[in-house]
């Protein structure tokens, strides 16, 4: 049996805006959630030093596990073995070895809808079910509890993220607690990507662990530390299921890259760097916030954390895709269509990430409101 899945069409048009930029064309790369900014400085200089001292074979790094564990106890005052920590190529292999090692074909995992577009598809990719619970302005586009309570029979899992990808919702600690509590109650397996932590604009999300010990969480060093590239994850995960998560990534995986081990045990003491991204974006925030009204984008997600802005385009296209395509050959702004985080209603969506710089926010913003002025009668529904 062959799994079907989607495509990944920001990947598309992404595509389009490099095509567009080796034509010579200035583009605003706004379709990807990926900083703009590059490893912490502390964490590059580790690199040098271990690039002429480490032959960089395959490793574990126990400094970098039991700073993690320290990060959570002063994050989150939760008590984390240095050995629960699975290090991951990044927060996807994080995501496969949580579900493959959790779930069997044919099971059943709940997940909110708009969503992370990879969620749905890797669960079809390893033949599992995704139950996607549509989301809306009621719960601020994020799962609830009551949702989870009304599935029947219950999922065998659920996959929570607070911030959210695309909209940057966060999820309130009461509701968090509910939704442990129903889990429990209803035996549901919670994985939790809590990749966009340490982003927040308003109270810090707060970890699934507080309130569920049994919760396998994903995280990453690609968002908050600004080292995508350098492919660096990890997977928390309780004890009693600690031996066959290992037995999987080490079939699956083998070892997360040393070089990038050793530069992520230095960017965890890289705080006051990392803020300073964070005070970007921030501002990035607020000059999109302020300006997509006048670009008749009323609509929007509360962005609580994370770094996106994700807006109901629904008056003026039924087809996201095709309007962000227009949009990129037009103002050489690269956005993403909302179809990719929701296969039902994401039509009428669209993704903007502010992950930039603030000068290309302003000329991002610069460019669009002529262009939405004089296309919106041309392409309402």
């Amino acid at each position: 049996m062959i799994s079907e899945i989607e495509p990944f069409h920001a990947i598309s048009i992404s595509r389009l805006a490099h095509v567009l930029q080796a034509e010579g064309r200035s583009i605003i790369h706004m379709e990807f959630g990926q900083p703009s900014t590059g490893a912490p400085r502390g964490a590059i200089a580790a690199a040098h030093h271990v690039l002429d001292t480490d032959g960089l074979g395959y490793w574990e790094s126990p400094k970098l596990k039991a700073r993690l564990a320290q990060h959570y106890r002063e994050t989150y005052a939760v008590e984390a073995q240095p050995d629960q920590f699975i290090l991951t190529c990044g927060a996807s292999p994080a995501l496969v070895l949580a579900l493959s090692s959790s779930f069997s074909p044919g099971d059943r995992v709940a997940l909110a809808r708009p969503g992370y577009v990879a969620y749905r598809n890797t669960l079809r990719a390893l033949h599992m079910s995704p139950v996607e619970i549509a989301c809306g302005t009621e719960s601020r586009y994020q799962l609830t509890a009551a949702a989870l309570a009304t599935l029947d029979p219950a999922p065998d899992g659920v996959i929570i993220a607070s911030p959210a990808n695309p909209t940057g919702t966060i999820i309130e600690p009461a509701e968090l607690k509910a939704i442990a509590e129903l889990c429990r109650a209803r035996n549901i397996r919670i994985i939790s990507d809590e990749i966009y932590h340490g982003l927040s604009y308003g109270p810090p999300a707060r970890s699934m662990l507080e309130f569920e010990p049994e919760a396998l969480v994903v995280n990453s060093f690609s968002k908050y530390f600004s080292m995508v590239g350098w492919r660096l994850g990890w997977l928390l995960v309780p004890p009693a299921h600690l031996h066959r998560a290992r037995a999987f990534v080490g079939n699956l995986f083998l070892t997360a890259p040393s070089l990038s081990q050793h530069a992520g045990l230095a960017a965890l003491d890289s705080r006051e760097e990392l803020d300073g991204h964070l005070r970007v974006y921030a501002r990035n925030r607020a000059l999109l916030l302020d300006a997509l009204p006048r670009l008749g984008l009323s609509a929007i997600a509360p962005p609580d954390g994370a770094f996106y802005l994700y807006a109901d385009i629904g008056h003026l296209t039924d087809d996201s895709l095709t309007f962000c395509k227009a949009l990129l050959r037009a103002t050489g702004v690269a956005t993403a269509p909302g179809v990719d985080f929701d296969p039902v209603e994401g039509r009428r969506y669209m993704r903007m990430s502010f992950a930039v710089s603030t000068r290309e926010v302003e000329d991002a913003i610069g460019r669009m409101e002529p262009w939405f002025e004089a296309a919106a009668p041309r392409l309402t529904v």
